[in-house]
């Protein structure tokens, strides 16, 4: 998953990204290195947040662009 590249080129820290998305910092250290994956839900709210699709997100396109 990208989201440590659209965390980290947002200069967002885990735990502010935990934080504005009602998670805990461990989560998001997690999906990071793909030692957990997110549920639907999740992904939904990651992907709103950084304004980019799912599929972008998950690594299945290159163009971040949302339908």
């Amino acid at each position: 998953m990208r989201l440590k590249k659209l965390r980290t080129g947002r200069h967002i820290s885990q735990l502010k990204l935990a934080l504005d998305l009602g998670l805990c910092q461990n989560s998001i250290s997690r999906y990071e290195t793909g030692e957990r994956e997110a549920d639907y839900k999740t992904l939904i709210a990651i992907a709103d947040y950084f304004d980019v699709s799912i599929d972008y997100l998950l690594e299945r396109t290159e163009n971040p662009k949302r339908n």
